[in-house]
């Protein structure tokens, strides 16, 4: 996620403690924090894509995705 979207919610974030916002804002704000969980999420399972783990023999095993 660009940096900006992350400045702009953190903005709206800190308008919405202040002054309020307008239902344009609003929405602007939850389209926002969507795409940002959803990079985030992203982000996650990439990480656990390439995660390994070495048993006790010394054997290493990729995680699986739970069923």
């Amino acid at each position: 996620m660009e940096q900006e979207k992350i400045d702009r919610i953190n903005h709206l974030a800190h308008k919405a403690k202040t002054i309020g916002l307008t239902p344009e804002e609003i929405q602007e704000r939850r389209c926002l924090r969507e795409e940002y969980l959803a990079a985030i999420r992203a982000s996650l399972v990439s990480q656990l894509d390439n995660t390994y783990v070495q048993d006790q023999d010394g054997n290493v095993h990729r995680l699986e995705k739970k069923k």
